[in-house]
């Protein structure tokens, strides 16, 4: 069979991909049942454990390869200038028909289970501006008092002893005692490392992402340390099929702040408290500058050294790379795109309506 005839077959294939992937959207319970918790469950495991165990990302060096082999392509096409349209067009479909089948496969279905509120038992009913301000006035508290067995002094900056190697390895125990807590979230095979391309995805504004072909999480290692535990629990979210970003923030944060050790505690705090007070920024900014007085001035000064750190990162190429990540999500039916990660504070609210903060 001619290579041209195949790729019209995976063109044809990508078609009715995207109509089974619209029928499937509509049995949310069929992939929460027989995908996240079956299939998949079975996928990531194999992949974990065939690629945890190596130092360096294998995913990142496979994007590398492709990224190489696309210049060489173009750079081909340019130079010879014999581009044949109908054969090279059905050619990158059919590619991407096996690149879209493998990512639904491997993990992207993940984006079609169940919301998490059901997974986890949580409410669903909205919550009110009063109710966002007493929840973070409580959670202002909390981080105070976790800053302040850290560092005994509310003005210093807290300063992580341990490497970032050490900090990776101590999620997967975070996680073991988070199953104590919630058996549902429960997290085997550790597979999460330093991404080869840190650089460009800080520039990206980027902290961290999943490889849905090789299940790796890649961290950003130049991302501030008092960043680093909380980071490294959300992407390990996603490894355990919790696609959505607010999900992954929220299981992160319970992950975190269910560690033994106080600088997980600490960074999961302050991310939460960095959502809560950004939501109320934007519906009540003059309640926003009276709860601020309130927090210990060494937290505020490490909120700041993180904006400092990303500012010092921006680009014009940043808007079009979390536009493009922002098309991504609502194309995968999270139809608040990159907003999706402030939802967060929804999942806070609802969950400590029925638990002690």
């Amino acid at each position: 069979m001619k290579k041209t005839k195949v790729y019209k077959i995976l063109a044809v294939i990508l078609i009715l991909q995207w109509a089974f992937i619209q029928l499937l959207a509509m049995h949310p319970k069929l992939i929460e049942l027989y995908y996240t918790n079956g299939l998949y469950k079975i996928i990531s495991t194999i992949l974990r454990v065939l690629l945890g165990w190596i130092p360096f990302s294998v995913g990142d060096i496979f994007y590398f390869a492709v990224i190489i082999l696309l210049i060489i392509t173009v750079y081909k096409l340019i130079k010879y200038r014999k581009v044949q349209l109908k054969p090279t067009f059905f050619k990158a479909v059919g590619i991407f028909s096996v690149v879209v089948f493998f990512f639904n496969f491997n993990w992207g279905l993940n984006y079609l289970r169940e919301p998490l509120t059901s997974v986890l038992g949580i409410s669903n009913s909205p919550y009110s501006t009063n109710e966002l301000i007493v929840f973070t006035k409580k959670l202002i508290n909390k981080t105070n008092n976790i800053h302040y067995q850290i560092a005994k002094n509310d003005t210093i900056v807290i300063a992580n002893p341990s490497t970032k190697k050490q900090l990776r390895s101590m999620a997967f125990d975070a996680y073991k005692q988070l199953e104590v807590q919630n058996p549902t979230l429960k997290y085997n095979h550790f597979s999460v490392k330093s991404s080869l391309f840190s650089v460009p995805l800080t520039y990206m504004g980027f902290a961290g992402y999943l490889n849905p072909f090789t299940n790796e999480a890649q961290v950003n290692y130049l991302i501030p340390k008092n960043d680093y535990p909380a980071t490294v629990c959300h992407e390990m979210a996603h490894q355990i099929g919790i696609a959505s970003e607010s999900g992954a923030n929220f299981v992160g944060y319970l992950a975190a702040i269910n560690s033994k050790d106080y600088y997980f505690k600490y960074a999961g705090y302050v991310m939460a408290l960095k959502y809560c007070l950004f939501e109320i920024y934007k519906k009540n900014p003059s309640e926003y500058k009276t709860l601020k007085k309130s927090i210990n001035n060494g937290i505020l000064k490490d909120i700041q050294q993180n904006q400092d750190f990303w500012k010092s990162y921006q680009n014009w190429s940043e808007k079009y790379f979390k536009g493009f990540y922002n098309s991504f999500l609502k194309a995968n039916k999270q139809k608040d795109g990159i907003k999706e990660y402030n939802k967060m504070v929804f999942l806070l609210i609802n969950y400590y309506k029925s638990h002690n903060l």
